[in-house]
């Protein structure tokens, strides 16, 4: 440990080489843990490795600086989002980020429980240099926390007739074996790895969950508002020839190869662009762009790998948020007041037939007018109908169910992105009031926080299983309940 200025620094050797992170706090204290950011598991994926597999990043001399976050795969300015999630520039793209609390009982044996988050933004933006994914409150709570980047969008996940498909797939699983293999020198303890992520980060576990080729990778799976792709091989082809065609080369790594990643990245853009025609298709085709059922890597629907046993032996919790996207209609609530409700959820493919029940289920929602019943059935659409198909495929697999109901003072319902400053316990971080609104509750943060470390130290998070028979649901308000059948409300539609 050597002190310089106002930092105190450590070192940490892991099998590639040595690395000198940072102390915040004074070390020995309960709010002390050390950051170690930006560390490569992977060499750039630049020039010959711009469209391959992930390479393990080579040995190096000497001691490597860790006190800064790595390069990005999301680049540019994100804009306005609901999370602040900064780009990075530079080519070395895949890093991990270690937070510790004890990064000097290497090898020693009896390591901390390992959280590895996995950030969100629908396959094609995101970072992990986000304030809000600092691992800090997860270490001072007994948890070692990971971070990890990996490749975007087309990069990640487009087809290419002659390069390895799910390239981003192929980089969460390198960044987890660099944690098998590196996390124990930072005072975690390698089997007791809990992976979790929100969003896309969500899909993401629930895609490794249902992987047999990532079981040794992780022991517990947390997945919040999570959003998996699946997306079938004829449309992950169709989309490649077709972006090809767009840009004039061809579908290969030396035709996509000859282009810059600014000229790729407006014409992904383009292409995956949200119109009024295309928004019907999005609902019922999902992402375009995303985890790619290959036969290789990923044999089939993730919810069919559930029903096939695949993860059974593996705790998961997953939830969603009340109202994930009804903010899609916030500016336009008073214009949509003179639209009748029927009107709205046909035209966003609600069958006649179902119409009275899901009302009814959902009266308390439809009393608040067009615009949020309209925003509540998008959401079960894409998220919460989801979510219990998959609680459905796990059959009597360890599971365990959350619905995230605490309204933002900002929009007046629990939107998208809202309960991750709870799960990580960083109200007093960064842009927290315009997600949040003034005073978001510490008490409810201190509920979630608390059931993730729980579930992430012990494999429960303290409240009951949900089961066919009883089907509790913990309720994330204030107060927060556990209720029996938390989602009934979606079940009128379930079978859409």
């Amino acid at each position: 440990m050597t002190q310089t200025g106002t930092d105190t620094l450590v070192e940490v050797a892991t099998r590639a080489g040595s690395v000198r992170g940072a102390w915040r706090g004074e070390p020995g204290t309960a709010e002390a843990s050390a950051a170690f950011l930006g560390i490569p598991f992977a060499e750039a994926p630049v020039g010959e490795l711009r469209f391959a597999a992930p390479v393990p990043k080579a040995p190096w001399e000497g001691v490597r600086d860790a006190l800064e976050f790595g390069a990005t795969a999301q680049r540019g300015d994100p804009g306005v989002t609901l999370i602040p999630e900064p780009s990075v520039p530079g080519e070395s793209t895949l890093n991990v980020n270690v937070f510790t609390p004890s990064p000097e009982t290497a090898d020693a044996g009896g390591g901390l429980p390992v959280l590895v988050w996995i950030h969100g933004g629908g396959y094609f933006a995101g970072s992990p240099a986000s304030l809000w994914y600092d691992g800090g409150r997860f270490n001072r709570d007994g948890v070692v926390t990971v971070t990890l980047s990996y490749r975007l969008g087309f990069d990640g996940f487009g087809w290419i007739a002659d390069a390895p498909s799910n390239r981003g797939i192929r980089d969460w699983l390198l960044a987890l074996e660099w944690v098998q293999e590196n996390i124990a020198r930072f005072g975690g303890d390698p089997s007791r790895v809990t992976i979790a992520g929100q969003s896309a980060g969500g899909g993401a576990v629930q895609t490794l969950l249902g992987m047999e080729a990532a079981q040794h990778l992780f022991h517990a799976v947390y997945s919040i508002s999570g959003a998996t792709a699946d997306v079938t091989p004829e449309r992950a082809e169709k989309f490649g020839r077709e972006l090809a065609a767009t840009l004039g080369v061809a579908p290969t790594r030396a035709g996509f190869g000859s282009l810059g990643e600014d000229v790729i990245l407006e014409a992904q853009k383009k292409a995956t662009e949200m119109t009024p025609a295309s928004f019907t298709s999005f609902i019922d085709e999902g992402l375009g762009l995303g985890p790619t059922i290959d036969g290789e890597l990923l044999l089939r629907p993730t919810n069919e790998s559930f029903a096939a046993g695949v993860g059974a032996d593996k705790p998961l919790v997953l939830g969603a948020t009340d109202d994930e996207f009804s903010m899609i209609f916030a500016d336009a609530e008073k214009k949509m007041r003179w639209i009748p409700k029927s009107v709205i959820l046909k035209k966003l493919g609600m069958p006649k037939a179902t119409m009275k029940a899901y009302l009814t289920a959902n009266a308390d929602v439809a009393a608040k007018g067009t615009a949020r019943i309209g925003g509540r059935f998008l959401t079960d659409r894409m998220f919460r109908t989801a979510l219990l198909k998959t609680v459905a495929q796990r059959g009597d697999a360890p599971t365990w169910v959350y619905r995230f109901s605490w309204p933002s003072g900002t929009f007046g319902f629990a939107e998208h992105c809202l309960d991750v400053p709870f799960f990580f316990d960083c109200l007093d971080s960064i842009a927290i009031e315009p997600l949040a609104g003034p005073n978001p509750p510490q008490r409810l943060a201190d509920e979630v926080h608390g059931g993730a470390v729980s579930f992430i130290t012990t494999g429960e998070p303290g409240w009951p299983r949900y089961t066919e028979s009883t089907r509790e649901t913990r309720v994330y308000d204030t107060p927060s309940t556990v209720v029996t059948d938390g989602y009934a409300s979606v079940r009128p539609i379930l079978d859409i």
